[in-house]
């Protein structure tokens, strides 16, 4: 949702109502790449084995990445399989790569994971790592395997391992949840009858820092994740909005309506004075600190409409970046810093863009009615978006290239989403 939105909340407009039940999540494929590497995974356990086997969330992770073809093994697929590699009858399966692996449970109750990669194609073997980890950490450590295949087969790393954080209206609360990239592994950091808008992480992953309304007004809050502690860090006259994060974690770009119209201010991560950087009456919203934490982006109207502009991080003149259209709101920067995600209106409908940085142009990622809340993977490669569907909020990828496509979905009404770094 744009800030120009949330401030209307301020003003007296409420959110509009939300689905109250909540369930798991589960993700629906809807694009892949042109061209998909295929990859064979041998179980890693036999069929009858207790738990559950890493290969098969290995599967489930290149197969929603819309990378992989995922080749079928059939007989030749042998639990545990880790040496003598026929790479002959696998390539004649259409494999240009193989990934084999085994688990065994230690005498102390831990498991021993083990896996090799393979390029088929030049019989060589491309990875291969040992995990000794307890069972409740197998899940974590399919995740990182898929990482690294994605990584020696894509040339960049995966993101499989990586966390989300979002919010979910469920029976008249909001949540502030964070889940596995794939949705399991779910727990709530917070939760009010108010609203809750705005969580972004901190670089380091261990805070997040968003928005309540629980004093009947927004108020920035920052929460550790490790011990549950929180500060409100942010909680001036008037209105405390859209936290984030400068790139060493020291402080925060907010925007506040203390002194007139919504301004960007600068405050320290544990609280204290604001410092105002930027000037006029016009209403500034949305900062976003670039990458190596030189420039700020950030949404105003000081041009007549919602256009998304860009200043140095300590102040300064403000340089105009969208020109195409008259609403672009919410700018969210690639980790690499070549990209800038945005949300354009086109006549009725909002969708995600990408603005290239270097060379200025634009490129319209989706074509659904009503996305948000743009946010990039730590890799660079795949947009995280808060959309609709079926009359209910839910979460969504792209890639930057528009390609692949996910919609990732929760029974309840899902807003807001943030991909850790």
């Amino acid at each position: 949702m744009s800030l120009f939105l949330r401030h209307l909340i301020v003003l007296g407009v409420l959110l509009i109502a939300m689905a109250r039940a909540h369930a798991g999540m589960t993700i629906e494929i809807v694009g892949a790449a042109a061209n998909r590497v295929p990859v064979a995974i041998a179980p890693f356990l036999p069929a009858d084995a207790i738990g559950g086997d890493p290969a098969e969330i290995v599967q489930a992770d290149l197969r929603r990445s819309g990378l992989f073809a995922l080749v079928d093994g059939g007989a030749l697929a042998k639990p545990g399989e880790s040496q003598a590699v026929d790479y002959g009858q696998w390539r004649g399966r259409g494999a240009d790569a193989l990934l084999v692996g085994q688990v065994n449970k230690l005498a102390d109750g831990r498991l021993d994971i083990r896996f090799r990669l393979y390029d088929v194609v030049r019989k060589t073997q491309l990875a291969g790592f040992s995990y000794v980890v307890p069972p409740a950490m197998s899940r974590t450590i399919a995740h990182k395997i898929s990482d690294l295949v994605h990584e020696k087969l894509i040339g960049e790393p995966g993101n499989f391992g990586g966390r989300v954080a979002y919010i979910l209206k469920n029976k008249g609360f909001y949540e502030l949840q964070v889940a596995d990239a794939d949705g399991y592994n779910t727990f709530t950091i917070a939760r009010s009858p108010e609203p809750i808008i705005s969580p972004v992480w901190s670089p380091d992953r261990s805070r997040l820092a968003y928005v309540s309304f629980e004093q009947k007004k927004p108020v920035v809050y920052v929460q550790d994740l490790g011990s549950g502690r929180r500060k409100a860090v942010a909680n001036f006259r008037g209105s405390n909005y859209s936290p984030a994060w400068s790139p060493d974690g020291s402080k925060l770009a907010i925007a506040l309506s203390k002194d007139e119209t919504a301004q960007i201010y600068l405050i320290s991560a544990d609280g204290g004075d604001a410092k105002r950087i930027s000037k006029g009456g016009s209403l500034d919203t949305e900062p976003a600190f670039s990458p190596d934490g030189k420039w700020l982006y950030f949404t105003s109207d000081r041009g007549g409409s919602p256009q998304i502009y860009r200043m140095p991080a300590e102040g300064g003149e403000a340089k105009r970046l969208t020109f195409e259209g008259a609403y672009n709101v919410s700018p969210a920067p690639s980790p690499n810093g070549k990209y800038l995600a945005y949300v354009r209106r086109d006549g009725g409908n909002f969708n995600i863009a990408a603005l290239d940085l270097e060379n200025g142009q634009t490129q319209v990622l989706t074509d659904t009615r009503f996305d948000e809340s743009p946010s990039f993977a730590p890799n660079g490669r795949t947009i995280l978006y808060a959309t609709q569907a079926g009359g209910r909020g839910i979460l969504a990828t792209v890639s930057v290239d528009g390609r692949i496509k996910q919609r990732l979905s929760i029974v309840g009404d899902l807003r807001e989403p943030a991909w850790a770094p």
